[in-house]
C-alpha cells in the first residue's frame, strides 16, 4: 500500500520550497483542482480525507517559520507536530534541533508523504496515523499548525493543548484567522504576511501569526 501512495505523490506533485521557509523542499501540489479532484473521486471511497498534506498552508509557513528563527524553543527537546500534513513545522522543528519529533496526521498519504519531506531534508522523523488529539505522552512542545479551521475538531484541539500547557508544555499555533480560532489565552510571539494562492484563500496574503496557548 506504501508503494501505491508514494507512486501517487510522485505523480501529483513536484518538489517545492514554500515562499516563506525556502530552506525546506516538499512534495506539493502544483495544480490545486486536479489533485483535490482525484482525492474526491477515488480516494474518498477507501475513507481517504482530503489532500490538505499536499498544500504549505499559510499557518504551518509561519510556525515554521518562526521555530527555524527561534531554534532555542526546540532545542534537545521532544516535539509533536499534530495534523502534520506535509511535515513542514516537524521538519522545522529537527532542523532547528529538536531530540526528536513525531508527526500525527490521521491521513497515510500525509504519512507517506512526511516520510518522503523528511528523507529530502535528512532528518529522522516518526509520523504516525494516530490520532493523538487527547493524549499526552510527555511532549515538552506541541505545535498545532492551521487546525482551528472546523469547529468540533477546533474545540477537540483547543481543551487537549490547554491541558497540555497547564502541566507545563510550551503549546505553539500557528494561524491565520481562521473562524475557530480560540478568542482568548492566546499569547501572540510572531506576526507574518505568507503568500498564498485565490485557489486555496480568499486572499493572495495573509496576515498570520504564531501563538502561544496559555492554561
Amino acid at each position: 500500500m506504501s508503494d501505491a501512495i508514494r507512486a501517487f505523490i510522485a505523480a501529483n506533485t513536484d518538489w517545492s520550497a514554500p515562499p516563506h521557509t525556502p530552506e525546506i523542499r516538499l512534495r506539493l501540489a502544483s495544480e490545486i483542482y486536479p489533485i483535490w479532484r482525484m482525492s474526491e473521486e477515488a480516494l474518498a471511497e477507501q475513507g481517504v480525507p482530503p489532500p490538505f498534506w499536499a498544500f504549505a498552508w499559510a499557518g504551518g509557513q509561519a510556525l515554521a517559520r518562526y521555530l527555524l528563527d527561534h531554534p532555542g524553543l526546540v532545542a534537545a527537546r521532544s516535539v509533536l507536530d499534530c495534523g502534520s500534513g506535509s511535515g513542514l513545522c516537524a521538519i522545522a522543528a529537527m532542523m532547528s534541533g529538536a531530540a526528536r519529533v513525531t508527526a500525527s496526521d490521521i491521513d497515510p498519504y500525509a504519512v507517506e508523504a512526511i516520510a518522503m519531506n523528511a528523507a529530502e531534508a535528512g532528518v529522522a522523523i516518526a509520523a504516525t496515523t494516530d490520532d493523538l488529539i487527547g493524549v499526552d505522552a510527555g511532549w515538552d512542545v506541541v505545535l498545532i499548525g492551521d487546525l482551528f479551521y472546523e469547529k468540533p475538531l477546533a474545540k477537540r484541539v483547543e481543551a487537549w493543548g490547554r491541558a497540555l500547557a497547564r502541566r507545563g508544555a510550551l503549546v505553539l499555533a500557528g494561524d491565520p484567522g481562521r473562524s475557530y480560532l480560540p478568542k482568548h489565552g492566546l499569547e501572540r510571539l510572531a506576526l507574518y504576511e505568507v503568500a498564498t494562492t485565490r485557489e486555496l484563500e480568499d486572499r493572495e496574503v495573509r496576515r498570520t501569526a504564531v501563538y502561544r496557548l496559555t492554561p
